[in-house]
């Protein structure tokens, strides 16, 4: 009987899912200016932060050969 109770609830989580996926996609609206410069700043955050890690690790290599 739980399974049947878990499978009940995961087909109404499905459900729900489709429901929004399908209401999102037949909308027109999009992401805001300030949602759009909030994402890019935050992948420039990242790319900063790859960069200094890189770069820290190329100078341990390098200190290490010398």
């Amino acid at each position: 009987m739980p399974v049947l109770l878990a499978l009940t609830y995961l087909q109404a989580l499905v459900t729900t899912a489709r429901v929004t996926v399908r209401r999102r996609a037949s909308s027109d609206t999009g992401a805001t200016t300030l949602e759009l410069v909030i994402i890019v700043l935050g992948l420039i955050v990242v790319a900063g932060l790859l960069v200094a890690a890189i770069t820290a690790a190329v100078q341990r290599r390098v200190d290490q050969i010398n």
